[in-house]
């Protein structure tokens, strides 16, 4: 009821609705350039990813062999890690829409995190790194709704999956380029980590300065959108395709191994030398950032939906994999990380592009929070659970309960939310 009643007195939502002249191509398809504020936003999170990764990417290969600790431990890591932004997500989106300022709340996100980076080198216990980690995982969920809102706005509706794709795939480049630039600093300066966290910290404020300078700013919010609470602009997300979409992420989020969990599990069934597990991750980030593109197009052409529960096959045929170990080695390795990167090259942009166009304008940004929260809280209790199985089952048990719950996931996900059905 609140939704139709936002439709009808909210003018900028019929506005926002409709998409931006389209170009046409020779072949009589309309295409619209990629927008510069697309761009800027990728370089954006170019530059961040690469200040974050030079920080984080051995900590997999540093948590398990240099300080000993077991699955269960790692598993909690991994959840702390992946759930310590839900929080504040909802925040950031709310704060979004409430004042109209997507840009400068993601600029306070990403200033936020590039400061931890500058106070590293200032701290010497483990408890006070890991609160310097979890303060740059707050920047990172207040700035990730706003960023998408900023993406959403910008592009027509039907470009949103092919806009998400180079989005992520510029993303996903910084992530390669991280692990890369700390070993050249530390290569140029042998034992040089505090030089490491200065590159950090200055590829960090780059980010800061290229959103400053290059992303445009938000339209003028409007009286209506001023006047309504977070109460009012949840209520405007209870429908129940909405409801259904975040119900099937949640629920495929919960059933989802993380990242540190699945390589060393990787590692342990395959036979992997524990020395090239800082590789595996690279592989990933390599197949992500090569498919993101084409993937994020198709689904504007065969539906978002469809192909968000065909990247959970991938990761379902990886889990498999890792049960069954029918081969090891590097070809089985290859295989594996090749699934987990179709994967991700199939959920990260693609939910966000399926799930903009269902939200209204006034409560955008804070129902992509809303969604990304859910799917964030469940892969937090995923990884948590995956760690505890490990631990008392061994990673084989582990993969294969999570390869039949991911199963089951995907079934009850493509019963419970059908694009267009959903009334």
């Amino acid at each position: 009821m609140y939704l139709s009643q936002a439709r009808a007195t909210d003018p900028s939502r019929d506005t926002a609705a409709k998409p931006p002249t389209a170009s046409a191509t020779p072949g009589g398809t309309a295409r619209s350039r990629v927008p510069a504020t697309v761009l800027a936003l990728g370089l954006v999170s170019l530059v961040t990813d690469a200040s974050a990764e030079m920080v984080t990417a051995i900590l997999p290969l540093y948590l398990m062999y240099g300080l000993g600790i077991g699955y269960l431990q790692l598993g909690a890591l991994d959840s702390l890690h992946t759930g310590a932004t839900a929080l504040f997500r909802i925040g950031g989106g709310y704060a979004a829409d409430r004042f109209g300022h997507s840009k400068a709340v993601a600029t306070g996100g990403y200033a936020l995190s590039a400061l931890t980076k500058l106070a590293f080198p200032a701290v010497g216990s483990a408890p006070a790194v890991g609160a310097l980690v979890t303060v740059d995982r707050i920047g990172k969920g207040i700035r990730t709704a706003p960023r998408d809102a900023l993406i959403t706005s910008a592009v027509p509706e039907a470009d949103l999956g092919r806009a998400f794709g180079i989005h992520r795939a510029m993303d996903t480049c910084g992530a390669l380029l991280g692990p890369l630039i700390a070993f050249a600093v530390l290569l140029a300066v042998p034992g040089g980590y505090d030089t490491a966290f200065l590159v950090s910290f200055c590829l960090a404020a780059a980010g800061v300065v290229v959103i400053v300078a290059f992303v445009r700013r938000d339209p003028h919010p409007t009286p209506h959108q001023r006047a309504l609470g977070l109460r009012d602009r949840l209520t405007a997300l209870r429908t129940p395709a909405i409801r259904r979409c975040t119900l099937a992420a949640a629920l495929l989020g919960l059933l989802t191994v993380g990242d540190m969990s699945f390589y060393i599990g990787l590692q342990h069934r395959l036979d992997v030398p524990a020395e090239a597990l800082p590789l595996l991750p690279i592989g990933t980030a390599l197949v992500f950032m090569a498919a993101a593109v084409p993937v994020g197009v198709l689904a504007d052409r065969i539906g978002r939906w469809p192909l968000f529960l065909c990247g959970h096959l991938s990761a379902l045929a990886a889990y498999l994999l890792l049960w069954l170990a029918p081969f090891t080695g590097w070809p089985a390795t290859a295989l594996t990380i090749l699934l987990y990167g179709l994967f991700y090259a199939a959920t990260d942009g693609v939910l966000m592009a399926h799930i903009a166009p269902l939200l209204p304008r006034t409560a955008r940004t804070t129902g992509l929070a809303v969604v990304q929260t859910a799917q964030s809280l469940a892969r937090a209790g995923g990884a948590l659970a995956f760690g505890a199985v490990a631990a008392f089952g061994g990673p084989a048990t582990a993969f294969a309960v999570f390869g039949c719950g991911c199963a089951a996931a995907i079934a009850v996900a493509r019963l419970i939310h059908r694009p267009g059905k959903d009334i």
